[in-house]
């Protein structure tokens, strides 16, 4: 689903498991941009700029293949710089220092924080970064929230609460040598923590068994992935089999199914969006995912109100507004759909088509609170208007029954329903119904009678004022003559699938238009 125009689509799997508390946000240094902060390629150039140093033949090789952690060790190594580990840890302590003056430059870690919170209050976020952003933002808000700093992790099971800073964090300058000593940031410092003595082998292998992991702001050759995938399939040689993980990956023109197959070679599902001006979609797209998840259920009304008016077949690949709308009003409360229903200017039913789409898989089952098989069905596909139920509202199964026995549904359904006897005077609506089988659940019967009864109160009693009303914003809701007598038909179980094809039932309101209700089409009912 899309956050915003042109943003990445995240799998909505993703933000389901995100709703329950399954997913961990693993930070890079690309949340750090908008601070004029660099990535590890920016960190290099300026690394050798500040200590006015000039790459040696090896050094330059270790750049060109994107070794940064590796140019690092030769730096403070022997063959390095003068002054060696303490200089250069010096000078990246000044490089790493946020200009907290720029436009939004600690938005995203705000936007992080908030989706890095449960709902029942703790916090799970962990980075890689040893910049001091997010201080500055449990600063200036007075969070309080547990830090934990490399190599003292916590277990990444059901009880940690924090925020972890994997390779360490900066102190408040001006940090002592003993203090730089523990930043992660060269191969050696990876060598350490991942290979020989393992403390951040050991906590990536148990939070990727416990979590589904999305990565923020790394690229896809970023030597800190490398090191996570390789303690990754260590584990998976021993048999282990870990969620799926996630990750937000920018590309450039022409190279987007390039940068996907680059991404799934390291078992990662990408989350792409075009390079844009210093990753600004992925940025807004964070900030405004965590606004909606912030304010809850009140977060997906403001994108139906913002979007439903509108018919769905507006939306494009760029601006799926409508995947918003879907996504909203499929939440487990029901509110937003309610939300829907209910809102003064009635939404189109062209919505009907979009919602009826079979665009949901097994990944979408636990969003209607249906347990999936462990087993991955990919031949499963259903819509939200057509779905499996979860086991409290399935029918029983019976040798015999008194034929009448239908699931119950959930609130989303009943949302939808009531939105729908809002268009009873759109044919297309029956058309639909025609076309599903005729056959209407009974909860629907009884929605349709009632909405059928209130509106003859009205037309009875003379009521203009209710009538025009719901006339100015709900155009298709008072049906006609014509209509009425099809709803009755509906309503009686004259319409099937056996009984009716969706063109004849076009067919037969059309004699009726022009010649009302003849003996022959008498005979036809």
């Amino acid at each position: 689903m899309q956050f915003i125009k042109n943003g990445p689509d995240i799998p909505e799997r993703l933000l389901q498991a995100h709703e329950d508390g399954r997913v961990i946000l693993f930070c890079g240094a690309g949340i750090s941009f908008p601070a004029r902060l660099p990535g590890f390629k920016s960190l290099i150039k300026k690394l050798y700029a500040e200590l006015s140093f000039a790459p040696n033949p090896v050094q330059q090789t270790a750049i060109k293949a994107g070794q940064y952690d590796t140019v690092i060790s030769l730096l403070e190594g022997k063959s390095g710089i003068t002054g060696g580990r303490e200089k250069v840890r010096k000078v990246l302590e000044s490089i790493l220092t946020p200009n907290l003056s720029a436009s939004s430059a600690t938005a995203t870690h705000e936007a992080l924080l908030n989706l890095a919170r449960l709902r029942d209050g703790r916090l799970r976020l962990i980075t890689t970064n040893f910049d001091r952003l997010f201080e500055e933002v449990i600063s200036k808000q007075n969070l309080n929230i547990e830090r934990f700093e490399a190599p003292l992790l916590p277990v990444p099971k059901n009880k940690w609460d924090g925020l972890v800073y994997l390779h360490g964090l900066l102190a408040p300058p001006p940090s002592s040598i003993s203090q730089l000593d523990r930043l992660v940031i060269s191969s050696g410092d990876f060598g350490l923590a991942y290979l020989t003595e393992r403390w951040a082998a050991r906590f990536v292998s148990e939070l990727f068994r416990n979590y589904t992991v999305c990565f923020v702001g790394y690229s896809i050759n970023d030597p800190i992935l490398r090191y996570m995938m390789d303690a990754l399939a260590a584990d998976q040689q021993l048999g282990e089999s870990p969620p799926e993980m996630f990750a937000f990956g920018s590309y450039s023109k022409h190279q987007e199914k390039k940068c996907t197959n680059e991404w799934l070679a390291k078992n990662v599902t990408p989350i792409l969006y075009r390079e844009h001006n210093h990753h600004t979609y992925l940025h807004k797209t964070l900030i405004e995912w965590a606004d909606i998840y912030r304010n809850g259920v009140s977060g997906k009304t403001q994108i139906i109100s913002r979007h439903a008016i509108y018919s769905p077949l507006n939306s494009t690949v760029e601006d799926n507004f409508a995947g918003r709308v879907i996504w909203a009003i499929s939440d487990k409360s029901g509110l937003p759909a309610k939300f829907f229903a209910e809102l003064e200017q009635v939404p189109p039913l062209s919505w009907l088509e979009w919602m009826d789409k079979n665009l949901l898989n097994h990944n979408d089952l636990s969003r209607f609170k249906v347990t999936p098989n462990t087993l991955k069905d990919d031949a499963l596909n259903f819509s939200i208007l057509r779905r499996p139920s979860p086991y409290t509202d399935a029918p029983w199964m019976k040798l015999v029954n008194t034929g009448n026995e239908n699931g119950k549904w959930d609130d989303v359904m009943t949302q939808i329903a009531h939105w729908l006897t809002r268009h009873l005077d759109d044919s297309n609506l029956i058309l639909w119904v025609a076309k599903h089988g005729g056959q209407l659940h009974p909860q629907f019967a009884r929605l349709i009678r009632n909405r059928l009864t209130e509106l003859h109160q009205f037309i009875q009693q003379n009521n203009n004022a209710a009538l025009n009303h719901i006339r100015t914003y709900s155009p298709s809701a008072i049906p006609r003559p014509v209509m009425r007598t099809l709803w009755n038909l509906v309503l009686s179980g004259r319409v099937s699938s056996n009984a009716y094809r969706s063109d004849s039932l076009y067919d037969w309101v059309r004699h009726y238009n022009s010649n009302g209700l003849t003996t022959t089409l008498r005979l036809e009912l």
